[in-house]
């Protein structure tokens, strides 16, 4: 497998060389995959001790997990075609070789929001509160997830030689900043005041809204430093997404605060 050497010369970290993977009876293991395995794993247990606040089951939460993760793939990989159609037109074979790389995590998102809100109508279950537990599993997975991108050395940013956190990638020699990093960072951040802000909620996926609103405008920020990004016009089409979320989240947040009050 593919070895990258690394370092962080601002923070005088490496350099270092790192595998993207290992090999295992036979079977070759990328740390990616390993990564995003483990923020499902984490965001589920996680979840699921959350979960007893909001009067859901773990055996529900299951359900939702198992109907989301295919929902969330099959998202991932449609939104990353559609606006990348100029790729696949003249192959659409090619669209179904998700192991070639090409997925979006707002088409995840997107994907396993249509399959929670399908279940929980036909189970009779507070879609809100559903939501509500699920951002938190959500930034878990996103935290982890994007150490995948560092060991792919893959999904950073614009060349650079001053900042601080600066990754220099030993192999391509380059300067660049870790996106990657800082997106996990802000993620942290979210996390964090999620909680703070949970003891202040006052309607069913009010948290949900701060997730998507904290998390759009942090992402809206770093994306513009991102070289490898789907573009829509002069902005990239995450910028575009990302500020969606926040203000309708904003805006959502505000107006369903309001009404609580009534």
């Amino acid at each position: 497998m593919r070895e990258n050497t690394i370092a962080f010369p601002g923070l005088g970290i490496g350099p270092f060389t790192i595998s993207e993977g290992f090999h295992f009876f036979g079977l070759s293991i990328h740390w990616y995959g390993v990564c995003i395995a483990l923020g499902i794993i984490l965001a589920y247990l996680y979840c699921k001790k959350k979960a007893v606040r909001y009067d859901i089951s773990s055996d529900t939460l299951l359900d939702v997990l198992l109907y989301g993760l295919p929902s969330a793939i099959v998202g991932a990989r449609l939104y990353y075609v559609i606006f990348s159609w100029a790729d696949y037109k003249n192959d659409f074979l090619s669209v179904f070789k998700i192991w070639e790389g090409g997925i979006a995590i707002y088409g995840a998102i997107i994907g396993a929001f249509i399959s929670t809100f399908i279940y929980c109508r036909k189970k009779e279950i507070s879609f809100g509160k559903m939501l509500d537990v699920c951002a938190f599993g959500l930034l878990i997975g996103q935290i982890i997830g994007r150490w995948g991108n560092f060991i792919n050395a893959e999904a950073y940013g614009a060349l650079t030689e001053t900042a601080i956190f600066r990754m220099k990638l030993v192999n391509s020699g380059i300067t660049v900043h870790p996106t990657f990093l800082y997106e996990s960072l802000w993620n942290v951040l979210v996390f964090g005041l999620l909680h703070l802000y949970e003891k202040r909620q006052t309607f069913n996926g009010e948290l949900f809204l701060v997730y998507a609103s904290g998390y759009g405008l942090g992402r809206m920020l770093v994306e513009g430093l991102r070289e490898d990004s789907l573009w829509l016009g002069a902005l990239r089409i995450s910028q575009w997404v990302a500020g969606v979320c926040f203000i309708v989240g904003i805006v959502l947040i505000i107006l369903g605060r309001k009404k609580a009050k009534q």
